[in-house]
């Protein structure tokens, strides 16, 4: 079971950083003049490859994290509620990993009309939801 916990902290903090990365790119996307064809390029190159390996690394996160759920029994019975408060937020962080792939083909297609501050508030959301998992897996309080 440890083996399975171990490999379930590395791939949600791999599936992380991309997350608070991703968000980062959409800034200077946002920012981008439309002059600047070669670097918006490279950095819809850049989102693109990151969004694939983030959702790659969100597989076996999930993954590892059902089987210590439903394999070892991890948060069943009473007293484990802060399991199904972190489960609430993984199903949001699920969310926001689809909004920014939402996110990423509207500036594909150049249709994103959002600015840069708009993103830079985006870029929050997954330390708040860290914050939130990580202490509910560690203080457990409900």
């Amino acid at each position: 079971m440890l083996w399975v916990k171990s490999f379930h902290i590395v791939f949600v903090t791999s599936w992380f950083a991309g997350l608070f990365y991703l968000p980062r790119i959409f800034v200077n996307l946002a920012m981008m003049p439309p002059e600047s064809v070669a670097e918006r390029e490279r950095l819809l190159l850049m989102a693109r490859k990151l969004m694939r390996f983030t959702t790659m690394l969100a597989v076996p996160a999930l993954g590892l994290g059902l089987w210590l759920w439903l394999g070892y029994g991890i948060g069943r019975g009473a007293g484990n509620g802060w399991l199904h408060a972190k489960l609430a937020v993984v199903v949001l962080i699920l969310g926001y990993h689809h909004a920014c792939g939402v996110l990423l083909r509207q500036f594909v297609r150049g249709t994103n009309r959002r600015d840069h501050r708009w993103f830079r508030w985006f870029n929050e959301a997954p330390v708040i939801m860290l914050v939130l998992v990580v202490l509910l897996v560690v203080v457990k309080p409900f």
